[in-house]
Formats: C-alpha cells, structure tokens, sequence
C-alpha cells in the first residue's frame, strides 16, 4: 500500500458475509461522483447536489439500466468523514452476489478495491487520528472481553494520546531549558534552571514512562491471554488435562511416549479473564530429532509463559519430580508455578472412599518432593475423569490477578509502543545520570532528543516511510 495511492478513489465491502445487510464503503476524490454514476435516487436530486450525513433511497443500476438492488446511501464530505475524504456508505441487503455486482460496477467506473487497513491508514495521514489510535481500531475489533473492549476504546478516544501529550510537553520544556543554558554560556550571571530543577522534571518524566511501560505485562495479558505453560514427562497427562481444561479434544491422547511433538495452543475464558493454554511435548531424554525439536520448544514457551502447570504422574510422582526439578524449577523463577499430581484416581488405598485417606495421600506426595519450592501451589486431580479441576481454575484465576480496567485507565498492550517506551525509559534514565554528573548541556540534549524522538514514534509523528506504514495496516480487515 503506497501513499501516493491515496488520491485513488477505494471501495471494499465493510461488513461481515452472511447478515440481513451489507455495507460498502467508497472514500476519495471521485467518491460521491463514482456512487452517482451507479445509483438513481427514488426521487430528488442526484448525491453531488445533497447536504453531507444524510441517507438517500434510491436504486443500484447497471450501465443497461437492470437494477440490482435496493439500497439507503449514506453522504459524507471531507474533511468531515472518518477517512477525511469524501466518501459514501452503500447499504444493500446482504447477498454476496448483490455485493460483488454493485463492488464491480464501481471498479468499472474507476474504482480500486482497498486494501486491509487502507481507510484507517487514509485517516492516519488525513490527520483524522493518530497512529496509536490507528492501531485501536483494530485492538477494538478483535476485542472478545469487556476489558479488552475498554482498553482499546480509550485509546482509540486519544486516551494514551494526551498521557504521551502531557509527556511531550514537559520533555519540551527541560530541553528548551537546557538548550537556553547552552545558548546564554558566556553569561555567567544568567540561570533559567538549576540543576535541582532539571533533575526533579526528569524524574517526573521518568515516573510517567516506567509506569507505562509497567502497564504492558497486564495489557499484553489482556490483549492476548495469560500464558500458561503446561510441561512435565511423556504421559504425565498433559494432553488430557488441556483437554479436559478446554471441554474438547483439542491435543491427541495416547498411551503412546512423546505422541505431542510440538507446542498446541488454545484459550479459554476463565471469570473474565483470557488464558492461553499452551500444551508442550513431554520432557525426556531422546534421540528422535523430531522430538528433539519439540522438547527444546517446550522450555521455550516454559519461559515465556506467566503461569506453569508441572503435570506429574501421582503414581510415580517421587520419580518423576527428581528427573527434572533440576530442569524445571530454575525456570520458574518469577512465575507461578503449580504442581499439578494427575492421575489420582489410579492411586489405591483401602480407604480411599473417604476424604482424610484423599488428603493423607496428597500429604505423603507433597512431602516426598525434595526442594519444593515455598510460593508453589501443589494442587491433586484426574484429567481422564475431570476430578478436581474446579480448584485448578480458581487458582489460575487467582494467579493472573488483572486488575478492572475503566475506560479512563491507560494500559499499554501493542508490542510496539512498549519497545518505543523501552527506548524512551532508557533515553531519560541517560538524561538523569547525565544531570547527576554534571554533564555538559549538549551531551544531555541529545539524549532528551532521543526520548522525544521515540514517544514521537507511538503516535507517528517521526514515521513517514511507506515501509513501517504497511507493515502497521496490513493486519487490518479490509473494510476498516
């Protein structure tokens, strides 16, 4: 998608296939011009002549006259429009046939077929919103969560736009205040700022920055699930228990060792929270390369995930938990760990009807594990038979422990306005220690320059090139 191309006049389809009605949308130059080429109003002027955001009846015709539907257009001029062109909104009814016949007649008259993102993109440059608001229209489709939802509104609303605003201006000013001190040096009698001052305005900046950056692990857990990493050995039951976790055979199950050989992920919604199970191939010694592969992935999502299910055979639990505490367990460090014993219904017991024999033996197991450590929450059920995974998902619950997002909370959740923050925190921890030692205003300068350069990437005002554009829209749906 080039830039030059948005003086083309676009159209695609808005809407999803199936429904009672279906929308497309026209935006450009010619769009007004293009639809009254294709549309006779029942009765009235023809669109060129009517006042914008008004609905007009009337028909889609071919150049023969043959008419193809029905439909309500709706009017807007620039730059009062959502891509700040003019543009039209064609209501049909919602025929896949009806909307590719009325989609042909306007490529025919000149036309072109958007491409994903292309309207928004076309509002990005048309000054309509920003690039960070940009990318939550699409945060705002793909929404499946009320706080989803919430986190996508405020900053498609300029929500993170006025936080970084705010930013902006105060980095504005300590550069102006340091480039004043540069430009007066022969004056020693004049001071526009201590140092004292400088540094308590850098800190405030610094404060502001690292709490957004902060925000990212719950906003990226929101936006995209909680990670949790099921691990442990071949036949532990890792398998069943995403299965089970899921209610659907969504892993392959097996008496076989090593049937999962590569990592399957799911989510679920568990009390209004997103988790991302990811179910790995059995940890064991190999000399499959295939398996290979799947192990060395297996300790990958290991460490990226946020909580870890260490399934483990309860009848041979002892075993199994010293053949990989050494591999597991350093892994787990800054994370939430559950030992999960499966299989409890195939350990024997006399008693094992009552509930003190149940609780006798999950003591005997919890004590036979050598260095478990303190924080880690063991937990016995049975995959196969969906025993005891109640208390399994409040833990998880109780382990994500997101907070409720107002409209109002800014959290960030796009990868690349962290790693712009990541950079701009980086920049200003510079400019901090510059100010402590007394470093000379330039040096200092080109630092606070750095910062404002990297808060100016999350809303673009530093990003021209058609390259990081596309790579930013193409993700959108067409339509949007």
């Amino acid at each position: 998608m080039n830039i030059l191309q948005t003086e083309d006049t676009i159209c695609a389809i808005a809407t999803a296939q199936g429904g009672a009605i279906g929308t497309i949308r026209v935006s450009g130059p010619e769009a007004i011009t293009l639809t009254d080429r294709i549309f006779k109003p029942v009765s009235g002027k023809p669109l060129a002549e009517r006042a914008p955001y008004t609905l007009t009846f009337g028909h889609i015709l071919t150049p023969e006259g043959e008419i193809i539907d029905e439909v309500l257009v709706s009017l807007f001029r620039a730059p009062h429009s959502y891509t700040g062109q003019d543009s039209t909104e064609i209501s049909c009814h919602g025929s896949s046939y009806i909307l590719q016949q009325v989609m042909q007649l306007l490529i025919r008259q000149g036309c072109r077929a958007a491409g994903p993102g292309e309207y928004t993109q076309r509002a990005f440059l048309n000054g309509k919103m920003d690039l960070s608001q940009a990318e939550a229209v699409a945060d705002l489709i793909a929404s499946t969560s009320a706080a989803t939802h919430r986190m996508a509104m405020n900053q498609m609303r300029g929500g993170f736009s006025r936080e970084l605003a705010v930013l902006r201006d105060k980095l504005l000013h300590l550069t102006s205040l340091m480039e004043l001190e540069l430009d007066f040096s022969d004056h020693e009698e004049l001071e526009f700022a201590d140092r004292s001052e400088l540094e308590d305005i850098a800190r405030q900046i610094e404060q502001v920055i690292h709490h957004l950056v902060d925000t990212f692990s719950v906003g990226n857990a929101l936006k995209n699930g909680v990670p949790v990493a099921i691990v442990g050995e071949t036949n532990a039951g890792k398998s069943t228990l995403l299965n089970a976790l899921l209610n659907e055979e969504r892993a392959i199950v097996s008496d076989i060792h090593g049937t999962t050989r590569d990592v399957i992920e799911d989510t679920m919604n568990l009390g209004g929270i997103t988790f991302r199970f990811i179910d790995t191939a059995g940890i064991r010694e190999t000399t499959d390369t295939i398996e290979s592969l799947g192990i060395e992935r297996s300790f990958q999502k290991l460490d990226q995930a946020d909580i870890v299910l260490w399934v483990i055979d309860a009848t041979c639990a002892e075993e199994q938990y010293r053949q990989l505490a050494d591999k597991i367990l350093p892994r787990c460090k800054n994370k939430h760990l559950v030992i999960v014993f499966n299989k409890a219904d195939l350990l024997s017991s006399a008693d094992m009807d009552t509930a003190a024999s149940k609780d006798a033996q999950f003591d005997c197991l919890k004590a036979a594990l050598p260095d478990l450590p303190e924080d880690a929450c063991v937990l016995s059920l049975s995959a196969k038979q969906k025993e005891g995974l109640s208390q399994l998902q409040k833990q998880l619950v109780h382990f994500a422990a997101l907070p409720d997002l107002s409209q109002n909370d800014v959290v960030v959740s796009n990868i690349r306005h962290y790693e712009a923050l990541s950079r701009a925190l980086e920049a200003i921890h510079r400019v901090q220690d510059g100010l402590a030692m007394q470093l000379s205003g330039d040096l200092v300068s080109q630092d606070l320059r750095e910062c404002l350069y990297h808060l100016g990437e999350i809303v673009g005002g530093t990003i021209e090139t058609d390259e990081v554009l596309g790579n930013i829209f193409k993700h959108f749906c067409v339509g949007k």
